[in-house]
């Protein structure tokens, strides 16, 4: 018998390592979606050769670089400059007039991967003169993505899609203005990385990121589970602005957590919303997690491993291959 034919074996492992993750270094992915996070746990299970969800746990808890590796696997990077352009036409047309009225324009990318985002953001915002008043301020859990972010460096072969996307979502002058070749790399452009602040921020686990004018958080929900999504949300409503947008993905909506009261809908079918005068009806205590030290951690894996061993050993006697007689 595979001893992962009993799912909730595998599921109580998993959520073990989770709390070891949380608990050892305070990464929490405990509200995160369990299939997406059972195929990442695989992916590193598969490259680094290791069977059972136990020794994951273990190989965490001892080895940093190991944790690094399945962090870097849990990190999601499908993005690109300009994604949904239509997206970024209702920005240019139905948000930024209003934005253009207020005398500093804060705007937060929450999530923001490897940066595409955050520049095309840049680059509207120039576009539209208001680069000077802006600050931007892009967030990630993920220490080797925001590197990347920082970098700003995309392969040509990629740019050259961008260069499509950023057409349709209505540009204004020669992509190639804002980057610089070397080789088969493309370099964004340092005067679009002035107004920028990278910082690392876990929106399973940090507080508020006051004060914003406008969020965007696009295609990253869709990744956390019910509970976890109504937590953001409060977040992102105590850190904007009244007036301020709320910027999701094409399958994300504010519609069905806790805080949809709070907006007005600017484009339903771009996922863009407005924060109205409303008072929150919401519970306001956004960071009541229930601590897990390491012990309670080591101490979970320890158990698991008792019980796999007398698992395997009834199976033994039952199909007759112990040489032990049952008493």
């Amino acid at each position: 018998m595979d001893y992962y034919d009993n799912e909730d074996n595998e599921n109580l492992e998993i959520e073990l390592l989770l709390e070891a993750m949380n608990a050892k270094y305070g990464y929490d992915f405990r509200s995160y979606a369990k299939a997406s996070i059972k195929r990442r746990i695989r992916h590193r299970m598969s490259i680094a050769g290791i069977k059972k969800i136990t020794d994951v746990i273990e190989r965490v808890i001892y080895d940093r670089e190991f944790f690094i590796e399945l962090l870097g696997d849990f990190s999601i990077s499908t993005t690109e400059m300009f994604r949904d352009p239509t997206f970024f036409q209702a920005l240019r047309k139905n948000v930024f007039p209003a934005l253009k009225r207020l005398p500093f324009i804060k705007v937060w990318v929450a999530g923001c991967s490897t940066g595409e985002e955050v520049y095309s953001i840049a680059i509207m915002v120039k576009e539209e003169n208001l680069y000077d008043k802006t600050m931007i301020y892009a967030t990630d859990y993920s220490d080797k993505s925001l590197s990347s972010a920082k970098e700003g460096v995309f392969s040509i072969k990629s740019v050259k899609k961008y260069a499509a996307n950023y057409i349709e979502a209505g540009g204004i002058q020669s992509f190639s203005n804002y980057f610089t070749a070397k080789a088969d790399l493309a370099v964004i452009d340092p005067s679009l990385r002035k107004n920028i602040l990278f910082s690392i921020h876990n929106l399973a686990a940090d507080g508020i990121f006051g004060e914003m004018n406008i969020i965007l958080c696009r295609n990253v929900l869709i990744y956390f589970n019910r509970e976890l999504q109504n937590k953001v949300f409060e977040l992102f409503t105590e850190s904007l602005e009244a007036g301020g947008y709320l910027c999701l993905g094409s399958k994300e909506t504010i519609r069905l957590s806790r805080c949809s009261d709070n907006y007005d809908e600017v484009l339903k079918d771009e996922k863009i919303y407005k924060k109205n005068m409303r008072p929150c009806s919401y519970s306001q205590d956004i960071d009541n997690n229930p601590v897990v030290t390491p012990e309670f951690v080591i101490k979970g894996g320890e158990l698991i491993r008792d019980m796999r061993s007398k698992i395997e050993e009834l199976d033994c006697l039952i199909s007759g291959v112990s040489g032990k007689g049952v008493t």
